[in-house]
Formats: structure tokens, C-alpha cells, sequence
């Protein structure tokens, strides 16, 4: 590799053409850059789909001062808030051309009721000024009087989407590793990107990662094969706590939901049907909690020990 900083800060997109976005949400970010304005968003979508990446080639775009606060600082976020994004968003820019501001609140739904609520006020405080851009992975969890001040755009692929959206994604990779002098096979790439769609963040990482050694190709083919399930059922049948930690931490490489997911397909082989709704609700509580859980091992133990209490195997 040429440069040994992080590639998803190296190559993010400066600008909305250069997104990789279904065609309809592409254009309609298109009409804020053609119109030279930008209105109160709330982009949603899952986690690495790049919506940070927009929200900062918008301004970037427009030309516009803009102020980022992670919601997850949840340390410092209020008193971030109330004292150097109030100043930033009161004051007139001295170097930009455009209208308005724009502070990005990214990760919005780690926030409190309480912290939605001041910013709803300062949504009305700084409304001459100033706008305002949310990100989150969960909607549901952004209170209703933002959803009612911005416009919400869901940035998630789907359906027949899914294709093209990965199709681009693939030849960004190639593109990339071609640029850091990364010799690669075509096919071991692809099958990265499938593995980690529609997260283009933790693919880039991933990518990188690899690259580390000059060169992708299959030698790491293994560590991208599906999750066995064999031993880990066996332990949670027999209640083995101590194997099911030991599995876990051998298969690290793996996306903890992607195991998650492995075990919900597994599941009619491996309950009694009786138990099979309540491994259901454990997967999915556990999968929601993933993406803003602080340490993703004790998580994924945490669902796989639940199952193994509370379900009943073959």
C-alpha cells in the first residue's frame, strides 16, 4: 500500500456523482446541489451505507461551512450543543457564499429524548442561518418532532437495487486497489463485497486489511467461508458454556450478525419448532443491538447464550 491511513477517509466521495446511491436518491440530492440549497435532513439507513459520506459531499458541494458532532460522544454531545455548535450555527460565514450552515449530527439515534428535544429547539433557533443534517441507522429511535422538521430520506438498498448498487461498489474496490498497487483476483474481491453488502465501510476496512500483504487472492478464501455451525449447535444443545465463548472467539473474523443470520437460517434443523419463535425474538433484539453496542463479542455471546437457555434442541 502506498499510504498507510485509512482508505474509506481516503477515497470518500467529495461529491454527490461519486456516491454510490440508487438512481432516484441520487437525484434527489442532485436537485439540492442544482437548486444551491440545502433543507433539514434525516438520512436513515443501515450502518456503512454512506451516509455521512453525503451528508459531508453535500456541503462540500454547495460550498458550505459545515460543523459534524457524533451523537455517540454521549459525553460531551450536550455541552457540544450548547456551546460550540450554538456559536457555530449563530454566526454569519465570512468564507462561504451560501445562505446557511449546515451542523451534521451523525449517529443522531445514540441520543437521548432530552438531546432530540434541544435540537429540535435549536432546529427553530438557527432556522435563518443555519440547517441541519441527522444521520442514524434506526429512524425509530429519532423522535417525531424531527421527523416533522426534516426531510427523511431512507438511503437502504433494495430489491432489484441490490445488484446494480453492489455491481458499482465492486468496481469502486478494483478501482481502489489498482490505485495502492494491490495485485487482486476478481472473484475473491467479489465475494468480499457480498459478504459485507451493503456495509461499504467495513468492506473498504476489510480490503485494506487483506492488502496488507500485497496482494488478494484465494489464500484468503478461507476466512471468508460460511460459519460452521456444527460445533457451536452441539455446545448449545449440551449447554457448554465455556465451547460456545471458545467458538465465538475463533470466529471473530466473521460479522456477528452474518453469524446471527447463519443461525436464525439453521434454526428449523436445529429446535424443536416450540422454541423456534423465541430464537427468533432473540436474534433480532440482538442484531438491533448490535449497532451501537460497545463491544460486539460480549453481544454475540450474550444472544447465543440466551438461545442456548431459553430454546430447546433436537
Amino acid at each position: 500500500m502506498k499510504d498507510d491511513f485509512l482508505w474509506v477517509e481516503k477515497y470518500r466521495p467529495k461529491n454527490i456523482e461519486h456516491c454510490i446511491l440508487p438512481s432516484d436518491i441520487k437525484n434527489t440530492f442532485k436537485s439540492f446541489v442544482k437548486n444551491g440549497e440545502v433543507p433539514n435532513l434525516l438520512l436513515c439507513g443501515s450502518a456503512g451505507i454512506g451516509k455521512t459520506t453525503i451528508a459531508k459531499a453535500l456541503c462540500h458541494e454547495l460550498g458550505v461551512d459545515s460543523y459534524v458532532i457524533n451523537g455517540s460522544d454521549e459525553g460531551r454531545f450536550l455541552d457540544t450543543v450548547r456551546n460550540s455548535a450554538k456559536q457555530f450555527a449563530s454566526t454569519v460565514s465570512l468564507t462561504s457564499s451560501s445562505k446557511h450552515k449546515v451542523i451534521i449530527i451523525d449517529e443522531a439515534d445514540n441520543t437521548t429524548h432530552d438531546v432530540q428535544l434541544l435540537l429540535r429547539a435549536s432546529i427553530e433557533e438557527f432556522q435563518k442561518n443555519c440547517r441541519f443534517i441527522f444521520t442514524c441507522n434506526f429512524k425509530n429511535k429519532i423522535i417525531e418532532p424531527l421527523h416533522s422538521r426534516t426531510t427523511v430520506i431512507d438511503c437502504n438498498v433494495r430489491g432489484k437495487q441490490k445488484q446494480e448498487i453492489a455491481a458499482q461498489f465492486f468496481e469502486r474496490c478494483r478501482g481502489i486497489l489498482t490505485a495502492e498497487d494491490v495485485q487482486f483476483v476478481d472473484a475473491v474481491v467479489a465475494e468480499v463485497v457480498q459478504k459485507y453488502f451493503p456495509d461499504f465501510r467495513r468492506t473498504l476496512n476489510e480490503l485494506q486489511r487483506y492488502a496488507a500483504t500485497g496482494s488478494i487472492d484465494t489464500g484468503i478464501l478461507a476466512v471468508l467461508n460460511q460459519v460452521k455451525l456444527g460445533e457451536l449447535v452441539s455446545a448449545l444443545k449440551n449447554k457448554e458454556f465455556s465451547i460456545v465463548r471458545k467458538w465465538i472467539v475463533s470466529n471473530l473474523d466473521n460479522d456477528p450478525n452474518a453469524i446471527l443470520r447463519t443461525v436464525y437460517d439453521n434454526l428449523y434443523t436445529s429446535l424443536l419448532p416450540s422454541s423456534i419463535p423465541q430464537a427468533v425474538l432473540i436474534i433480532a433484539k440482538y442484531q438491533y443491538q448490535s449497532a451501537f453496542v460497545a463491544d460486539q463479542e460480549i453481544n454475540l455471546l450474550a444472544a447465543l447464550t440466551e438461545i442456548m437457555v431459553e430454546c430447546e434442541f433436537k
